[in-house]
């Protein structure tokens, strides 16, 4: 995609800004068949939806985006086995993970079981006992009485305790949606649309979270066990749908593409959300107060930090608990332990990152990344540390954690630097003891005493991607606005965009030549102004976190000057309120023609 308008200068954020050129014949197209206006339009054909995917993504429906469930292999075989156990009252036991994805999927599926009769035993294991299932919990469930053993979010490449469980007489059934190998566990069944050798008929599956995948077993399972004739007047089915809340949630926290049924799932769940069925959501959306109905914003930004902060930092099931719980009084406690956790999380993080931030800015750097490693540093931080530093340098981050056996690492990346494929070439040189990850974040694990090697090997990686200087990041700005068209109108049409999330990032619009009328600083560094233009068109804005940086010193001290602004529009419902506010992202002076 080209650009129609790109400054080679950096604004006054340290970005380079392009404005997105979009196919006019496609967009025109767009707005003959569905009646939208030329921004809306614009935006659809920027994200690359085509006409004849138009109507789902606007009005993304389930029933039209999810498939019969037994397209995925080892559906059928699962759903039959779960059935199976259900109404035969056998025990069965699950295994999640830490994070978001592992609690709502953990969630979906107890929830389920508890509503058609059983009473599934739930491990979630703690962050220093590593991620997945262990040989322990298996054995501590086959010790419980367990028959059928499921891992939800985890387990695909989990060969050693899977096997060993089966070896118990466990049956085994893995719902995870990470990368496979050619390889799989040899268990009863391994339901995953990122298995090698799955079809390709749906692709979108492939983006599903593992809430996702979740709640397509638990409805696979719901007709196994109609077709059982199980339900009765005394026993009547349950409805699925009440629980898309968790999926929603657990969808938009694992930062999966918002496209086909994952947009469906969190259009849907957001609904469901809003009806504050799920006690202990309830609670903490309570807790967090939230006033309004959540977005997918709140989901992401708001929610989804107070959830994985158990993890990270506190007892690793108090969310799976709070999210399974039917006790207002007991939520309300595990909801005030959630924020507990949050706050401490953030103050350890903050700890971390400033001392990481010593660590990089007090000597020259050899290399065009940022490295570093800390004496017993919180694992649980280490990876939202990296984020932060990758924002801040715009580099490849690198962030350790040196404990008394081994260090554990995280790291976070560019665009031009896969690092994926850095793990696994560190691993063939013996540099790392273990890793994994995507093209933008990753884990690992190494001894002491190969820190600097490691150092040496990603530094000349790096720069064998993308030379010896760090790129200057781009702003991709989707459209031109002037302040007079920034109405509630045009916000509300936007709206029906959501929501967003990766592969659907909110439109950034730019403003062109308004002046900054009375610039205060307000709460923590942020600043707030009404922009003004030429015609007479005005708007309220606000820059968040800038108070300490460029762009907050020039808007607090802009005296008549005239700037281009980017950012996004959004509703302002505040107290009953019915208007516009722009959030500003970066600023740069107006150029002189």
């Amino acid at each position: 995609m080209s650009a129609s308008e790109e400054n080679t200068e950096k604004s006054i954020g340290g970005n380079l800004w392009k404005v997105l050129q979009a196919d006019d014949r496609e967009v025109d197209l767009m707005m003959q068949r569905f009646g939208l206006p030329y921004l809306m339009a614009r935006v659809l054909v920027l994200r690359g939806v085509l006409t004849n995917e138009a109507e789902n993504f606007l009005e993304p429906k389930i029933q039209k985006l999810m498939p019969d469930p037994k397209v995925l292999k080892d559906m059928d075989k699962a759903a039959a086995r779960i059935a199976r156990a259900i109404a035969a009252g056998e025990q069965i036991a699950i295994i999640g993970d830490y994070d978001v994805d592992g609690a709502t999927s953990s969630s979906v599926l107890r929830l389920f079981l508890e509503e058609v009769g059983a009473k599934p035993l739930v491990h979630i294991p703690e962050r220093e006992e590593g991620y997945g299932p262990s040989v322990h919990a298996v054995e501590e469930f086959k010790a419980q009485g367990a028959q059928l053993l499921i891992t939800v979010d985890c387990g695909t490449t989990a060969f050693e305790p899977l096997e060993h469980a089966e070896a118990l007489g466990l049956d085994t059934i893995v719902i995870d949606h990470h990368e496979a190998e050619a390889k799989l566990p040899k268990v009863y069944a391994v339901v995953n649309p990122k298995r090698l050798d799955e079809n390709n008929n749906y692709p979108y599956l492939k983006y599903m979270a593992a809430v996702g995948v979740a709640f397509m077993v638990v409805a696979a399972v719901n007709r196994e066990l109609r077709n059982l004739k199980f339900y009765s007047a005394a026993r009547p089915e349950p409805d699925l749908l009440k629980w898309l809340d968790l999926v929603a949630l657990g969808t938009v926290c694992d930062v999966v593409p918002l496209k086909g049924l994952n947009r469906a799932y969190v259009r849907q769940g957001l609904k469901v959300m809003a009806n504050r069925g799920n006690i202990g959501l309830t609670a903490l959306i309570d807790k967090a107060n939230l006033s309004e109905a959540p977005t997918a914003f709140h989901l992401g930004y708001v929610l989804g930090p107070r959830i994985n902060a158990s993890g990270r930092v506190g007892d690793a099931d108090i969310s799976h608990k709070l999210l399974c719980c039917r006790d207002g009084y007991q939520a309300q406690i595990l909801a005030d332990k959630l924020n507990e956790y949050n706050t401490a999380r953030k103050d350890i993080e903050n700890y971390v990152l400033l001392q990481a931030i010593e660590m990089l800015e007090g000597v020259p750097q050899t290399y065009p990344i940022a490295f570093v490693a800390g004496k017993d540093w919180h694992q649980g931080v280490i990876g939202i540390v990296a984020g932060k530093l990758k924002e801040r340098y715009n580099l490849p981050a690198f962030v350790m954690s040196i404990e008394a056996d081994e260090v554990k690492g995280s790291a976070r990346s560019i665009p031009q630097v896969d690092l994926g494929a850095l793990i696994i070439a560190a691993k063939e040189k013996n540099l790392i003891t273990k890793g994994g990850g995507h093209t933008m974040a990753a884990g690992f694990s190494l001894e002491e005493d190969q820190i600097d090697a490691f150092r040496e090997f990603v530094g000349q990686y790096v720069i064998g991607k993308i030379g010896t200087e760090a790129i200057t990041p781009v702003l991709e700005i989707d459209a031109v606005l002037d302040a007079a068209g920034a109405t509630p109108e045009l916000a509300n049409c936007l709206e029906k965009l959501e929501p967003y999330g990766a592969g659907n990032r909110e439109p950034l619009l730019m403003l062109k030549n308004v002046r900054l009328i009375r610039p205060a600083l307000i709460g923590v560094g942020h600043v707030r102004c009404v922009l003004s233009s030429a015609n007479g068109g005005s708007l309220k804005a606000v820059a968040f976190r800038v108070g300490d940086n460029d762009i907050g010193q020039a808007m607090l001290t802009a005296k008549g000057e005239t700037f281009d602004v980017v950012g996004i529009l959004r509703r302002d419902r505040w107290q009953g309120r019915n208007d516009v506010q722009f959030i500003i992202h970066d600023i740069r002076r107006t150029r002189s023609n």
